[in-house]
């Protein structure tokens, strides 16, 4: 079985594996070790924080194979974003160009260097290996983080958003840094991708003009890739619309991707999740899929199970109570997948 966790100091080197093979594009996991370790760092501090209001937290986790200890996926939120610089996008808008005398009304598509998403949680740093894909652990790393985040509201902004990796190809190559960032940073995009992974996105962000940029001025190429996600990042965007995620506009100003937001309490795995009662025992009937987890903030579980569930209790088989630590009578949160 699968169980998420958060990740401890023990896990670097398969976080740092993870990273080796996650490719250009995946700015918040960058192959630095050091790096790496800050980032675990990071968490287990924001796990000890007493918190009432998001701030500089940031949690992480990771998915463990129970039978063998094997780490091969991450996930993490951020609880508030933009608290240290300025958080950057570019807000999609429309510049309109009229005149009555000569009959012309054009609407032109407009780029606006935006911080107006600061101060939201930030979904990040999913990521499987290519041997833990498959059999629905993708939606279990994704929306595991619902349930934490359902359980622990105080430690979140209202609005949740996730920046979706845009359009690049095998070699690094993405075709809206080309047509627009490279003319204001002359590095290529991967390079700037490592920077930008490196906690230095407000310092490229400054050297990008400031002022609307028209899009038509842009390569066809480049026009064509904004708000697009990249190939593997697709299942990832169809599980966050199923929980009620929308683009409204925002893309990433390196690679294009669209940035979706929902309110948190809209969130579908959070609405529909409940607290019950565990009894230890086998579900009748096969059970219910689910994902649960228990209630404890350090040590925090999650699993998908099938479950019975009967008025405010749950029927847990003793070795998923085993995996997440609950004991008969003890709180834990599910929803039905």
């Amino acid at each position: 079985m699968k169980i998420i966790r958060p990740i401890a100091l023990q896990d670097l080197p398969a976080l740092l594996h993870m990273a080796r093979t996650a490719g250009a594009g995946f700015t918040s996991l960058p192959p630095d070790e050091n790096y790496l370790r800050e980032k675990i760092a990071l968490s287990t501090a924001s796990f000890d924080r007493a918190v009432q209001v998001a701030g500089h937290e940031r949690y992480m986790f990771v998915m463990e194979e129970t039978d063998t200890g094997e780490v091969g996926a991450c996930c993490a939120i951020e609880a508030a974003c933009g608290l240290d610089e300025p958080f950057y996008n570019y807000r999609v808008g429309l510049t309109v160009h009229a005149s009555r005398e000569l009959g012309i009304y054009n609407q032109v598509p407009t780029l606006y260097l935006s911080n107006d998403l600061t101060g939201t949680s930030v979904l990040c740093s999913l990521y499987m290996t290519p041997e833990f894909r498959g059999a629905g652990v993708g939606k279990l790393l994704s929306k595991c983080r619902f349930l934490f985040m359902a359980q622990f509201p105080e430690r979140f902004a209202d609005k949740v958003i996730a920046e979706m990796r845009g359009v690049s190809n095998e070699e690094g190559h993405s075709p809206f840094w080309e047509g627009l960032g490279r003319h204001f940073f002359s590095v290529d995009y991967e390079r700037a991708e490592h920077i930008v992974g490196m906690g230095n996105k407000a310092f490229i962000a400054e050297l990008m003009p400031p002022h609307p940029i028209y899009t038509v001025l842009l390569p066809k190429s480049a026009q064509a890739v904004m708000g697009k996600v990249h190939p593997q990042t697709a299942p990832a965007l169809h599980l966050l619309e199923q929980e009620g995620f929308r683009y409204q506009g925002y893309i990433d100003i390196f690679d294009g991707g669209p940035s979706v937001e929902v309110p948190r309490n809209e969130i579908r795995s959070i609405k529909r999740s409940r607290l019950f009662e565990a009894v230890i025992a086998e579900p009748a009937g096969g059970g219910v899929p689910c994902l649960v987890s228990n209630g404890d903030l350090h040590g925090f579980r999650c699993a998908q199970a099938a479950l019975y569930v009967e008025g405010g209790k749950v029927a847990v088989p003793a070795s998923l109570a085993k995996i997440l630590s609950v004991d008969e009578g003890d709180p834990v949160r599910a929803t039905a997948l």
